[in-house]
């Protein structure tokens, strides 16, 4: 078998790092590719990982990789566009250059898609947010608009009213409510809109003004909605097994994290849509013990063979 590294992991993220770090502790060889783009890049501050709480996303992974330098561990910025597998090797390609290894991690993460209304995009991240337990607390107690896009978004207004009293929720893309769920949001002061949201400004006293179709126009400090994920493994062979969700395709994997190809595995939000920061590290650091227990296997098969 002609691989220059035991594995190679895409994605430089939680996962990705939590798997390079178990790897190398190991004494595996492991090649890092990142193509620099991680999924909240746009946040400030990381929110509800112990230990950490309140780092910036870029110095997590800037002391990921400084704890990483006593192992074998190698790290290239670029972007894998395809991988190749066989039943010895599995390739990386890039636009000029090509990496085997025995076997890949994908931690690649996810891509929000945001609903298209006008001034919506530029406060991602900062006033725009999607998850309560991780801005939530930052927000508690201020004007908040729960912006409707699936009918799920209900349930995530009647989440985000644990941090604040002062909630409306647009609901055009979840109607029409059944009375259930207008009932609940009711009975605990959300306000309810039906008309769509059609842009957002900025006011000179610095609120959010959400404007609807009706003309009517509401005032919030922040904005919650549900995103549009995209899984990105598209440089993935695309006869891996994938699952239909809501979000559309999704990787399936066994408990240790493989694909339905022996030497690919996946970590993170790139197969649990719901993984936060500490999920993914966790996520990461399982993945990369099962990658080695499967080196391990092979290791001692071949050993197994040599002695024959």
């Amino acid at each position: 078998m002609n691989t220059a590294y035991d594995a190679i992991i895409v994605g430089a993220g939680p996962a990705g790092l939590s798997a390079a770090h178990l790897l190398g502790r190991a004494r595996r060889s492991v090649l890092v590719i990142d193509g620099g783009e991680p999924r909240n890049r746009f946040a400030s501050a990381m929110h509800g990982v112990l230990g950490i709480d309140n780092l910036p996303p870029a110095e997590l992974r800037a002391r990921g990789r400084a704890e990483l330098e006593p192992y074998d561990v190698t790290f290239l910025d670029g972007q894998v566009d395809r991988v190749t597998a066989s039943d010895d090797a599995v390739t990386a390609h890039l636009t000029h250059r090509t990496f085997t290894a025995r076997a890949l991690i994908a931690a690649t993460g996810v891509t929000d898609g945001l609903p298209d209304i006008p001034g919506l995009a530029e406060h991602w991240g900062t006033r725009v947010l999607h998850c309560p337990y991780c801005h939530g607390w930052e927000v508690r107690g201020q004007r908040l608009a729960v912006i409707a896009t699936s009918t799920m978004s209900p349930f995530q207004a009647q989440l985000v009213r644990q941090w604040s009293d002062r909630i409306t929720a647009f609901t055009a893309a979840a109607e029409p409510l059944d009375a259930e769920t207008a009932q609940r949001l009711s009975a605990r002061g959300t306000a309810i809109v039906s008309s769509p949201v059609t842009s957002v400004t900025v006011s000179d006293d610095d609120e959010l003004l959400l404007r609807t179709a009706d003309g009517a126009t509401t005032a919030a400090d922040a904005i919650f909605l549900g995103t549009a994920l995209h899984p990105r493994d598209g440089f993935l062979p695309g006869d891996l097994v994938r699952v239909d969700t809501e979000h559309g395709p999704l990787l399936r994997t066994d408990p240790s994290g493989r694909t339905s190809h022996p030497r690919i595995w996946a970590a993170g939000n790139i197969t649990n849509l719901a993984a936060n920061v500490p999920m993914s590290m966790g996520a990461g650091s399982a993945v990369g013990g099962a990658v080695n227990a499967s080196l391990m296997f092979e290791d001692t098969q071949r050993a197994i063979a040599d002695q024959r």
